[in-house]
């Protein structure tokens, strides 16, 4: 299998990087994922590959992650993330979209529901309350969504966060 080409660069202690991910919601909760490594959470996604539209990575990386065909839906917020993490600094383009999960994927409220291996990490992936108080006690990355997700932006909302990754 040929190797992927990920619109990531590294440059000494800088990265830069592309991702992609989606919000996906089923009775009130929200889908999250982390690697089991790290201390945090985020949204299911991944890096975008050259060549490959947003929508197709999230699809690809849906299919990679929980085996599922998803429908991606409007784009919620295009983000310029800046963060410290794992010894570098992080210069990170986000794109974060509605997604439908299909109703054959499990659900069950704050369990962990599927595990997979993908690209040398192993990723847990839960349904949690889609209120700010259950989002920021994960804690959650990036740390701007919690303060939304009771109101998402009706249209596309470019930003420009600065946050802090747990230690």
């Amino acid at each position: 299998m040929a190797k992927r080409k990920t619109i990531r660069i590294k440059t000494g202690k800088r990265l830069f990087n592309m991702r992609i991910a989606g919000l996906a919601f089923r009775e009130g909760h929200v889908l999250v994922h982390r690697a089991t490594h790290e201390n945090f959470w985020t949204f299911p996604g991944g890096t975008a590959e050259i060549g490959e539209s947003s929508v197709d990575t999230l699809t690809r990386e849906m299919q990679e992650e929980i085996q599922q065909y998803v429908e991606v839906g409007r784009l919620l917020w295009s983000v310029e993330n800046f963060f410290a993490f794992e010894k570098r600094r992080w210069h990170e383009i986000g794109l974060y979209y509605l997604m439908d999960v299909p109703t054959t994927f499990p659900f069950a409220s704050g369990d962990i529901i599927h595990r997979v291996h993908d690209t040398g990490n192993n990723l847990e992936f839960k349904w949690v309350p889609a209120t700010r108080a259950a989002l920021e006690a994960l804690p959650l990355q990036p740390d701007f969504i919690p303060h939304y997700i009771s109101d998402l932006p009706t249209e596309t909302r470019h930003l420009i966060h600065h946050e802090s990754v747990p230690a």
